[in-house]
């Protein structure tokens, strides 16, 4: 099983643990902690290190935990985490957790792929043309991706649609070799 689905896995037990009032916390205090573990390379030794002890990595989360404000139930799950040594997940389980939040939210993501930069104003078209088509808000991730040639590559969840020169040739050299 890959890192994104265990975390999507943990990111949903601990989104269906919380009420409405605590979500936003936890997803806050989850980001800064991610942070954290990517900006500090002691935090991350201390918590992945067989030197230091289950109490003393706990004690590191609970810390965290308590400087974000977060309630009782994420130092709970900070401890599983460290149970099943699953700690390193912690930025993959933050961003699934924030995920969750947004499609709870009615956000829907998307990411589109194209071969060169686009510009602020085909970002924006783009932008507005899929809050339509959708019926809901978005959040697009643009991505610059030379080896498409040319074109775009929309992902809308697991749905991909894929107008791009690199795509046609793969489909055309799968249609010439059953041919």
């Amino acid at each position: 099983m890959n890192k994104s689905s265990v975390a999507r896995r943990y990111a949903t037990a601990l989104f269906h643990l919380l009420d409405g009032q605590s979500i936003p916390v936890v997803c806050e205090s989850l980001g800064t902690m991610s942070q954290s573990l990517a900006a500090s390379q002691s935090f991350k030794h201390a918590l992945a290190s067989p030197v230091f002890t289950f109490e003393e990595k706990t004690a590191l989360l609970h810390e965290m935990a308590e400087r974000t404000g977060s309630p009782s139930i994420l130092k709970q799950f900070c401890e599983q985490l460290l149970r099943k040594n699953r700690a390193s997940l912690l930025p993959e389980i933050a961003q699934a957790f924030s995920d969750l939040v947004d499609e709870k939210n009615g956000l829907k993501h998307v990411s589109i792929a194209s071969a060169n930069e686009l510009s602020s104003a085909e970002q924006q078209e783009l932008h507005t043309e899929l809050t339509s088509k959708l019926n809901r808000a978005v959040k697009i991730k643009f991505e610059t991706e030379p080896s498409l040639i040319a074109g775009l590559q929309i992902r809308i969840g697991s749905r991909v649609i894929d107008n791009t020169v690199r795509g046609k040739l793969a489909n055309m050299r799968t249609r010439l070799a059953k041919g």
